[in-house]
């Protein structure tokens, strides 16, 4: 069995991750930015299962002001969460005038 995730099985994750909050959108860009190459198939099926949540319940979950349930409350749920939350946030250059 392959451990690869194919570029089409990609597109659609990447399209399914797609949310109504910005700020979900920002975190799971920031997820792909850093793992997208490199996804497992049990990393898919985690992001699939958040994926399902309603956006405020997995803000929450990004922002660490929950911790997932059952049945979500599994090694690769927790493992993708870790790796959301962990990723650095952009910083922006400001200049001023």
């Amino acid at each position: 069995m392959s451990t690869q995730v194919d570029a089409a099985t990609l597109r659609r994750l990447r399209w399914r991750c797609r949310r109504g909050l910005l700020e979900n959108d920002l975190f799971i860009e920031r997820y792909f930015a850093r793992r997208a190459n490199g996804l497992t198939p049990a990393e898919v099926q985690a992001l699939l299962a958040l994926m399902e949540l309603p956006d405020n319940q997995l803000l929450d979950l990004f922002l660490r002001r929950a911790e997932p349930d059952a049945p979500l409350n599994t090694e690769p749920v927790r493992a993708v969460l870790q790796q959301i939350r962990s990723a650095p946030v952009p910083t922006t250059t400001r200049t001023r005038s």
